[in-house]
C-alpha cells in the first residue's frame, strides 16, 4: 500500500483558538507540510483545487511546481484537476510543464469539482459538469498522443493541426479519475482503464463502496484485465496517539470547532458527535492497532491500494501533527505495506523521452 499526504488548502479560522493565519503563513504551512512528508517516506503529496471560500488552492500548478523545486522523491498529486471548468489546453500546458520541472513525478486527479460559487466564477451550469469533464479530458488524452489535434469540442473554440507544448516528461502521465457521488466519474475511469480515486470523506462508507464496484463492473465491461483496476481512498481525518484515549482527547477540541464551524456556515453535519465520526467515518483516530484494524476494514470494502492522509495539522499542534505522522509511519504504515498489495505498476521516476527518432518503451502503467 502506499500513502498520500493531501491538503485542500482551507483557510478557516483554527479550530479551536479561531485565529486566521495570513494567506502568506498559510501558503508556508502548506510548503512545511509537503517537505515534512517527503522527510517522514510518504510516497505521495497531493494539493486539490478550489475556486472558492474558504481555499486557497486556486493554483495547483503553481503549488505543485514550487514543491517540486525543494523536493527530489515524493510524487506530486493534483487532487483534484477540476477540468470542467478549465480550458483543457492551458491545463495541458501547465501540467506537462510542471512534469517535467519535477523530474517526472506528477499524477493528475481528475474531476468534474463542485460548489456553487466556482461554477458560477468560470460560468458552469450544473447541468453540463459531466459532460465537460468527460470532453476535456478526451481533449487531454489525444494531445499527450497526438504530435497534430484536429478538433471540434463543444465547450471550447476549434484546434485545426494544433501543436501544444512542452510534451509532458512522462509518456503518459497517470491520470486518475476522483470519485465522490456519481457513476459518470466511475465509468469514464474504467472507459480509459485508469484508476479511480474515491473521496471517501463525507458519509459512511456505504455509497462509496457502491461507487468502487461501479467502476469495478465497468472495468471488466470495457474489456480490461481485473487485476489491474486500482483504487484510491481518503480519510476524513487522523491522530494517532500510543492510546486510544490520548488520540480522542488530543482531537476532541479540533472536531468540536470544526462541527461549530459547520453550523455557522448553516451546513447540517454528517457525524455530530466525535465517536460517530470516529465510529462511521472513514476518520483514522486511535492507537495504532486501531488505525491498522480499521484500513483493513475498509480495505474489504474498497480493495484500495493508495490512502490518503490530511497533511495539514487541522487544529492539533505542529508537535501534535508531527508526533502522529511519525508514529504512522513507524508503527502503522509497516504494517499496511505488508498486509495490503501496492497499486500494478511500478512507483518512481520515469525514463526522459528519447531523442527525435530514437525508439522506447514506455512506463509501464494503466493509462494507455
Amino acid at each position: 500500500m502506499k500513502f498520500l499526504a493531501i491538503t485542500l488548502i482551507p483557510h478557516a479560522p483554527h479550530p479551536v483558538t479561531g485565529r486566521r493565519t495570513s494567506t502568506a503563513e498559510r501558503f508556508r504551512e502548506v510548503i512545511g507540510n509537503a517537505l515534512l512528508a517527503e522527510e517522514l517516506g510518504f510516497d505521495g503529496f497531493g494539493v486539490g483545487e478550489r475556486h472558492e471560500r474558504p481555499f486557497l488552492s486556486s493554483s495547483p500548478p503553481v503549488v505543485l511546481s514550487h514543491i517540486a523545486a525543494l523536493t527530489r522523491r515524493i510524487r506530486l498529486f493534483t487532487a483534484v484537476t477540476t477540468l470542467s471548468l478549465l480550458d483543457p489546453v492551458r491545463a495541458y500546458e501547465d501540467y506537462a510543464t510542471l512534469d517535467h520541472l519535477s523530474d517526472g513525478r506528477l499524477e493528475l486527479i481528475i474531476g468534474k469539482g463542485n460548489g456553487t460559487a466556482q461554477r458560477e466564477l468560470f460560468d458552469v451550469g450544473p447541468e453540463d459538469q459531466w459532460e465537460r469533464n468527460a470532453e476535456s479530458y478526451d481533449l487531454f488524452r489525444r494531445i499527450w498522443h497526438e504530435g497534430k489535434v484536429t478538433a471540434t469540442p463543444k465547450f471550447r473554440p476549434a484546434l485545426t493541426d494544433a501543436e501544444v507544448w512542452p510534451r509532458p516528461l512522462q509518456q503518459p502521465v497517470r491520470v486518475w479519475h476522483g470519485s465522490a457521488t456519481s457513476r459518470e466519474s466511475t465509468d469514464l475511469a474504467a472507459r480509459y482503464g485508469d484508476p479511480l480515486f474515491s473521496a471517501n470523506v463525507t458519509h459512511p462508507i456505504g455509497p462509496y463502496a457502491a461507487l468502487v464496484r461501479h467502476y469495478r463492473e465497468r472495468w471488466e465491461h470495457y474489456g480490461h484485465g481485473p487485476a489491474l483496476a486500482t483504487v484510491g481512498a481518503g480519510t476524513a481525518g487522523y491522530h494517532a496517539a500510543p492510546t486510544s484515549q490520548q488520540a480522542l482527547a488530543a482531537y476532541r477540541p479540533v472536531f468540536e470547532g470544526r462541527l461549530a464551524f459547520q453550523r455557522r456556515l448553516g451546513l447540517d453535519p454528517v457525524f455530530t458527535t466525535l465517536e460517530d465520526f470516529v465510529e462511521r467515518s472513514s476518520a483514522l483516530v486511535g492507537s495504532p492497532q486501531q488505525v491498522i484494524e480499521k484500513v483493513h476494514r475498509y480495505h474489504e470494502q474498497l480493495g484500495h491500494s493508495v490512502l490518503h492522509l490530511h497533511a495539514d495539522a487541522d487544529g492539533l499542534t505542529q508537535k501534535q501533527h508531527r508526533d502522529s505522522l511519525e508514529l504512522f509511519q513507524s508503527r502503522i504504515a509497516p504494517v499496511l505495506r505488508r498486509g495490503i498489495p501496492d497499486p500494478p505498476w511500478g512507483w518512481g521516476p520515469v525514463t526522459p523521452l528519447p531523442a527525435a527518432g530514437a525508439t522506447t518503451t514506455s512506463r509501464e502503467g494503466v493509462t494507455s
